[in-house]
């Protein structure tokens, strides 16, 4: 493969990955209460059957049957200014700017928590945890001069995540909790356009053509202990598959095209700490510690070439482990409503090796929610949140026209209803 083609594809199936932080975002947002407080606490405060999604363990501590059924809305924007082809260093061809390069996404989510009996838990959970779309496609639009369609195009990725698993009380403070993850992951992307050749003119190129999607097994594990009935703390661990998945996979047709059976793409594993602290009758605080281990999405491989290509490593990434460190609040007015709110701070993956397709950086949530408590058995909840990206200056090299320079800035804001039910 040339050099040109292993660009291109490496860039293609990082996008199609159902565990990406596709135009900069993971999607924290299982839950609407969780959406409120910015996550804070989410793995043990175990006010609905939502902390599912974050802990096993935390199942001990319901002694009825809940239900929890969630719907939110992302709307993702992502802005690109000053896109020029050249370093930035000097002036070079203006490509333009994007005020709106992403698409929002509706992210459903359901719950269900069952004690079997004072000792023994069991829940099934569907939910997301990625997920987005973006399409710059339009900066290669307008142009006398070639533009570098190998770096712009429409990228599209969903995911859902299907969870059991069971939890077991030891004592009175200490619990533990098991379940597997199954995780279907669905991604399309193009990059195509027109260049102009010398000799034989403009011509149509159609680079990176993939749709694919496929299934990866996980696992999580978590540990709940009550330090008393006012204060407790949540550990997990979730164990992420090589996700494989197979389509059509196509790249770079007009020049000796290969086709591929399979991406083979490593995904990072997740570990959280939280803690929940009721101060008073009324007022707690709560808090999360979450790490993402992606220095494990090190290589790419494609296998199963058409023309007898066994595998191949097209790529190796250097994205940086991260931390999302997030504080919050909750206050119960009266036993009608609850106020929350909180706070977080949640680190960019990328290192050196940046993307126009990828822009990541530091990001700072701002959340408030509320709970309606409609009687002893259903409560409605809304959750809010503000995502606020850092701008950053990236510069990425097309092997069509050079470096391109860019400024990227990203954020979102999530908007999140939530019904609850116990039996």
């Amino acid at each position: 493969m040339t050099k040109f083609n292993k660009t291109l594809l490496a860039a293609a199936v990082a996008l199609a990955s159902t565990q990406t932080f596709a135009a900069g975002f993971q999607l924290n947002s299982q839950s609407a209460t969780g959406l409120g407080r910015a996550m804070a606490g989410d793995a043990i405060i175990a006010d609905n059957a939502s902390v599912l999604a974050r802990n096993p363990a935390a199942m001990a501590l319901f002694d009825k049957t809940a239900i929890s059924v969630v719907g939110t809305y992302a709307d993702v924007n992502v802005e690109v200014t000053d896109a020029i082809i050249g370093d930035g260093s000097s002036d070079g061809q203006y490509l333009g700017a994007m005020d709106n390069a992403a698409e929002g996404k509706p992210i459903p989510s359901f719950y269900y928590i069952n004690p079997i009996n004072d000792k023994w838990a069991f829940g099934i959970a569907a939910f997301s945890n990625y997920g987005t779309g973006t399409d710059l496609a339009p900066l290669n639009s307008g142009h006398e001069f070639n533009t570098p369609i190998d770096l712009l195009g429409n990228t599209e990725v969903t995911t859902i995540n299907f969870n059991a698993s069971v939890s077991y009380r030891i004592n009175d403070s200490l619990s533990l909790g098991l379940g597997i993850d199954a995780i279907k992951g669905m991604g399309t992307l193009t990059r195509q356009g027109d260049f102009t050749v010398p000799v034989f003119g403009e011509i149509p190129l159609n680079l990176v053509d993939i749709d694919a999607d496929g299934w990866g097994f996980g696992a999580i594990v978590g540990l709940a202990y009550e330090i008393n009935e006012n204060n407790r703390i949540g550990l997990s661990y979730r164990k992420s598959p090589n996700m494989k998945a197979s389509g059509d996979i196509a790249y770079n047709p007009p020049f000796a095209a290969e086709n591929f059976g399979e991406i083979d793409i490593p995904l990072a594993d997740i570990a959280q700490l939280a803690g929940f602290h009721q101060l008073t009758d009324k007022f707690a605080i709560h808090y999360t510690a979450q790490w993402t281990n992606w220095s494990n999405f090190d290589n790419i491989e494609l296998t199963d070439g058409e023309n007898g290509t066994d595998s191949h490593i097209l790529k190796h990434y250097n994205w940086e482990n991260s931390w999302f460190l997030s504080l919050g609040a909750t206050y119960d007015i009266n036993d009608k409503w609850t106020v929350r709110a909180g706070i977080a701070k949640d680190q960019g993956v990328v290192g050196e090796v940046s993307s126009l397709s990828i822009p990541d950086s530091d990001r700072t949530w701002y959340s408030a929610g509320f709970s309606y408590h409609i009687n002893e058995k259903s409560s409605i909840d809304f959750g809010y949140t503000l995502v606020a990206g850092e701008k950053v200056h990236v510069i990425e090299t097309s092997e069509l026209v050079g470096p391109v320079s860019a400024y990227t800035e990203s954020g979102a804001n999530y908007y999140s209803l939530q019904y609850n039910y116990t039996f």
